[in-house]
């Protein structure tokens, strides 16, 4: 039992390390959080889960070994970084609006469409998650799993939600110069995010 105790606050340590790190999930994190307060972490880190999900089930399929390869990481960098670049340009254009409280099932399909448009996300769980499953369950069988799951996933709810929270305690004007400076700044920086995966992607083409 110690065991499975201890492997799990591993996860949450390692866990917590990949969420802490700037990204796109995180940069969304922030803006939604400005528009639509503290539940918007949450919300996000949901669909960011349920997309994780996904891949826990593929990995027992046994494609990990697909997620990580060269080919599929090519692809996902081109299709993923094509729908930051959507997303950042789509953000940019409506900068100067308010669009108010964001509708929940919203945040979780945009946590799941951003994590998904993230190519080292693949890359990620198809070698440093998959040993990490693997690892839990020659550990403790589906107890070793479950405690790698609750840790990964309690590492990703406790620091999106503390960037929410953080966020959503500025006092922004939605109409204000600051306001509008952090929304391009956010928008901005996926747009780069996104050129940075597609040429990424394209480079291993030609």
């Amino acid at each position: 039992m110690l065991s499975v105790i201890l492997f799990t606050v591993t996860s949450f340590i390692i866990g917590l390390s990949g969420a802490m790190a700037p990204g796109p999930l995180l940069t969304v994190t922030v803006s939604d959080s400005i528009q639509g307060g503290f539940r918007a972490g949450p919300l996000l880190v949901t669909g960011h889960i349920l997309g994780e999900a996904i891949l826990v089930v593929l990995i027992f399929m046994g494609m990990g070994y697909l997620l990580s390869s060269e080919s599929a990481s090519s692809f996902i960098g081109i299709a993923g970084g094509s729908v930051l670049i959507w997303t950042g340009i789509r953000g940019l254009r409506s900068g100067d609006e308010s669009s108010g409280d964001i509708p929940a099932g919203g945040s979780v399909l945009r946590g799941a469409v951003i994590s998904f448009s993230n190519p080292y996300f693949f890359i990620w769980w198809g070698a440093v998650g998959a040993a990490l499953m693997y690892s839990g369950l020659e550990l403790a069988g589906a107890a070793g799993l479950a405690g790698f799951l609750v840790g990964h996933w309690s590492s990703d709810l406790a620091w999106y939600s503390l960037v929410s929270f953080l966020s959503s305690r500025g006092s922004f004007d939605t109409g204000g110069r600051i306001y509008r400076a952090v929304m391009v700044a956010c928008n901005g920086f996926i747009l780069l995010a996104g050129l940075y995966f597609l040429t990424g992607g394209l480079a291993v083409i030609f």
